[in-house]
């Protein structure tokens, strides 16, 4: 009898595995034939659930973000708190993210960053977060400053 195969739910667990392959090798140091073998696919198996790179770091992109709407987030907390714990959830994995974004963004123009759904889904996705605390109105000045926080972090070695 042949195996029957959810496609949806083994393409989300691909992209869900092959997300930590991107975060950890960069995308210019990722290969569908490595990323492939990372998961126990052939390339051409790989490409059957995902036609490009770019589709299967899209799907990635969906993953990742996905589990952003469900964030521990204590609702009793002040804003503040609210903001802080969110820091601190994104602190973690922000340096290899941060680089990944910077490796798959490398030689883009400003016009094709602005086209790019992967990046414009992880935009609106931290600022639908940062909404859900600040508001609209105040959205875009917390996320950079959530931002510049952890990058200056970083940047000192904390």
């Amino acid at each position: 009898m042949p195996k029957i195969v959810d496609h949806d739910a083994y393409s989300q667990d691909l992209a869900r595995r092959a997300a930590e392959y991107f975060s950890r090798h960069g995308y210019a140091g990722s290969s569908m034939r490595k990323i492939g073998a990372h998961l126990g696919l052939s390339k051409s198996a790989l490409y059957h659930y995902f036609p490009t790179k770019e589709a299967l770091f899209l799907a990635c992109t969906h993953q990742v973000m996905g589990a952003f709407t469900s964030l521990p987030i204590a609702p009793d907390a002040t804003e503040a708190q609210k903001l802080a714990q969110l820091r601190d959830l994104l602190r973690p994995g922000f340096a290899r993210e941060m680089a990944l974004i910077f490796d798959y963004l490398r030689g883009k123009t400003a016009e094709e960053i602005a086209a790019d759904e992967a990046m414009q889904l992880a935009l609106s996705t931290y600022r639908s977060a940062v909404a859900d605390i600040v508001g609209e109105d105040a959205a875009e000045t917390a996320l950079a400053q959530l931002l510049g926080t952890l990058l200056l972090e970083f940047m000192s070695g904390r």
